[in-house]
């Protein structure tokens, strides 16, 4: 049961990605624009333009363009750079370590903050501290991601170097094969600014959750029973009360995959998102291109993973 379950959520993810691939094809080999007049630059004659767009086989009908770029797509070719001449894979794999590194330990930051908080908070609803950390959810909501970097580094890097305590660098990634001590250093402060920004949905989420769980005729039969409150709210509430948390996990984990420009960009990490920005404005289709895939192939993945959690926490759900 489980293993067809999860069959169907492949297929449908697969689904999605080819979809992905033909809208991706579409917008910008179908959209107007000559990426080989941009190559060979305002003072191209003719016949240099027509030269490079039969370099890049944009001279041929766009079914087969497409037949083209899904077959490579097939075989892990993301094609080339058209500025660079370099293969897509080898440029994405060069800047994927940064972000996937600052998303994945954002992550385990963020959850573990806002479930923790959330429910904390939902145990104690409408007390001072409740609305506490319901003000701090909404600051944290309201706040820019940059303003939330440039003040960390300004509070624990600046200030502290300043006070001869230079505990955190300010910028640069450093590989964890290099130095798994200093891999999580130079991302401490990238870290903190991703999780202070996204535990904050968190915090709200797992509360309103909690809250209806917690509202739920079996969690009042249990404690009529005597069940420990401690495993009422841990074992039966907060196990139910996670689907949506995991779900909002899956998509943004997914999404942020596919770069994230703010906090990369405060810290100088490099990572997708400036080879995005990059490629946006140079106009390089492919890398663009590339990157699209590679953020739908990860919310693909990340949604499967969710499928699975969900099958783990309610086994309802595969009976679905």
């Amino acid at each position: 049961m489980l293993r067809r379950f999860l069959v169907r959520r492949g297929l449908l993810g697969l689904l999605v990605l080819w979809l992905v691939t033909l809208g991706t094809f579409c917008l910008f080999f179908v959209a107007p624009g000559d990426p080989a007049r941009t190559l060979a630059g305002r003072q191209a004659t003719p016949e240099q333009v027509e030269l490079i767009r039969r370099n890049l086989g944009l001279d041929r009908p766009l079914f087969e363009q497409y037949l083209s770029y899904l077959n490579r797509l097939l075989h892990g070719d993301l094609g080339q750079s058209y500025f660079s001449g370099e293969s897509i894979g080898k440029l994405l794999a060069a800047d994927f370590p940064p972000t996937a590194s600052l998303v994945l330990g954002g992550a385990v930051l963020w959850f573990t903050v806002g479930v923790g908080a959330g429910v904390f908070s939902a145990t104690r609803a409408r007390s001072f501290l409740d609305r506490v950390l319901t003000l701090l959810a909404l600051a944290g909501v309201s706040m820019p991601t940059f303003v939330v970097g440039l003040l960390l580094l300004y509070f624990l890097f600046f200030q502290l170097t300043m006070a001869g305590a230079p505990l955190l660098p300010p910028d640069s990634y450093v590989a964890f094969t290099t130095s798994p001590g200093e891999w999580a250093r130079h991302l401490i402060l990238p870290w903190i600014t991703l999780a202070m920004v996204m535990a904050a949905s968190y915090v709200r989420l797992t509360r309103g959750s909690m809250l209806d769980v917690l509202g739920e005729d079996y969690i009042r039969t249990a404690r009529a029973k005597g069940v420990p409150e401690q495993r009422v709210i841990y074992r039966h509430g907060l196990r139910a009360a996670l689907t949506p948390v995991v779900t909002q996990l899956g998509v943004d984990v997914g999404t942020l995959i596919g770069g994230v420009v703010v906090t990369e960009s405060v810290f100088g990490l490099g990572g997708i998102g400036q080879a995005v920005v990059q490629a946006f404005i140079s106009g390089d289709l492919p890398v663009i291109m590339g990157v699209v895939v590679l953020a739908t192939t990860a919310v693909v993945v990340a949604n499967l993973l969710v499928d699975i959690a969900y099958a783990v926490l309610d086994p309802r759900v595969r009976l679905a």
